[in-house]
């Protein structure tokens, strides 16, 4: 079984990384196998085309390639709310909360991320064309066995960018070196506040997979809700989980930023949830009107979360 990921060192989907570096997939009996597939945008399109059985990745980009949530369906929440921080140049001087600093400036986004910091500056009254702030990817930030939040700190170390907005971990890395300042944590209450409701991480499988092999799929929903409890039973294990795949760097880093993630780890999806990721989804020109929640939700599997 494939699992494609579009950041693999980060905090963001780790309940999917950890899910398999701990055994729980194989305990549940299967031989799952973690690929990065960076845009999550291109991660989506791959489980469409039947490369993946499962994406773990941001719910709303699943309607990049399942057009009106034609096809695919979410299993499980990763976490709760959604997960990136905006960064920007510490010599910048920007104080927390204040949008208006990312006026004219560069801000390095990833393909699917990028839609929820646009609508974020819209519904906070800044207009990014108008305001002259240019919102693109991160030269090189694809390339194989890259991750974006990482890569976007050494963008911003390095100049060629005045902010980005990605994971955690990025986020984490660029602080901690003195290169960037925190702006945003949109997850604890920065920002507009229906900006925390725009997605959250999820594991997603397409109704074929779903009805097609209904006990695997229950299988890998049953891991991500143990390794959620892992998790918040020993955030030491996630040391452990991240050792075949993080440089050190950021393997000294994950339990920590596990423990602060804590109270996100849920796989619970709620009808609240699926309504505020479907308003921002069609006011960002994803979605054409409303979807009920079976439609976006694979209903069945919901016990499992308990």
């Amino acid at each position: 079984m494939r699992i494609a990921v579009p950041d693999l060192v980060s905090n963001s989907y780790f309940p999917a990384v950890a899910a398999v570096e701990l055994g729980l997939f194989r305990e549940e009996g299967i031989d799952a196998e973690l690929e990065l597939r960076f845009p999550v945008t291109d991660a989506m399109a791959a489980l469409r085309d039947g490369v993946f059985d499962f994406v773990a990745g941001s719910a709303h980009a699943t309607l990049t390639a399942f057009p009106d949530w034609r096809g695919a369906k979410l299993l499980a929440a990763l976490a709760k709310h959604m997960y990136w921080f905006l960064i920007l140049r510490s010599d910048l001087n920007a104080q927390r909360g204040d949008l208006n600093a990312v006026k004219g400036l560069r801000i390095g986004a990833a393909p699917g991320p990028d839609l929820g910091l646009v609508r974020l500056l819209m519904e906070a009254g800044i207009d990014p064309a108008r305001e002259g702030i240019s919102i693109g990817p991160i030269p090189s930030a694809n390339a194989a066995g890259v991750s974006f939040g990482v890569t976007a700190a050494r963008a911003l170390e390095e100049g060629t960018l005045d902010g980005f907005w990605a994971n955690g971990m990025g986020a984490e890395v660029a602080v901690r070196r003195g290169v960037g300042t925190m702006v945003l944590d949109v997850r604890r209450g920065d920002g507009p506040p229906v900006a925390r409701g725009y997605t959250f991480p999820a594991l997603v499988a397409t109704d074929k997979t779903i009805e097609e092999r209904p006990e695997m799929t229950a299988a890998a929903v049953r891991a991500i809700v143990r390794a959620q409890q892992a998790l918040r039973a020993d955030t030491k294990v996630a040391t452990q989980a991240a050792e075949r795949l993080f440089p050190a760097i950021e393997t000294q880093l994950i339990a920590e930023l596990i423990e602060r993630d804590l109270p996100y780890y849920d796989p619970t999806i709620t009808d609240e949830s699926v309504q505020s990721m479907n308003g921002f989804a069609q006011r960002a020109g994803l979605l054409s009107g409303p979807v009920p929640f079976e439609s976006v939700v694979a209903t069945q599997f919901s016990p499992l979360w308990r």
